[in-house]
């Protein structure tokens, strides 16, 4: 019955919804496999080390970035491979690059209750939390990219 609701949900989505679940799950699928390589390869592709974008407010994105994330937070529940808080923020930047959204991956470090090293990421665009707010402020921050999007970029692409 579980399974049959859920398709019916599915089926009353709108198409640019059910596009957006699909390009999550692609993108989460790509992020994973960049993962898999050592992190001085792929942090070239994260954007510009240790600086961040602009805290700004567009209110005119704010639909696209909040469905964004809630796309990016259905679909990492469906992935048969782990997509956690790092494969979550490489996907939520590449979305959002897509579109001409800014964006800032954080990565931070902690120690948990037995006093072991974890690791978190997160990703924020102006002051909204794509992703990985969730216990952020347990972290200190290690590395940042900022993801710009430049006018030229966007003035050669249609972002939808």
């Amino acid at each position: 019955m579980n399974v049959l609701r859920k398709l019916k949900s599915f089926y009353h989505l709108s198409n640019d919804f059910k596009g957006l679940l699909l390009e999550a799950y692609l993108y989460l699928a790509w992020a994973r496999i960049l993962k898999l390589r050592k992190f001085g390869k792929v942090a070239t592709s994260l954007g510009t080390q240790m600086m961040e974008t602009s805290h700004l407010f567009d209110p005119d994105k704010r639909r696209v970035m909040k469905e964004v994330s809630l796309a990016i937070h259905m679909m990492s529940t469906y992935t048969f491979w782990e997509s956690q808080c790092l494969v979550k923020a490489i996907t939520g930047m590449k979305m959002l690059e897509k579109r001409g959204i800014e964006s800032t991956l954080y990565l931070g470090t902690a120690k948990d209750e037995k006093g072991e090293f974890v690791a978190h990421a997160w990703l924020r665009s102006g002051p909204f939390y794509v992703s990985g707010s969730e216990g952020m402020e347990k972290f200190t921050v290690v590395a940042t990219f900022a993801k710009e999007i430049s006018a030229k970029k966007i003035e050669g692409e249609q972002y939808g």
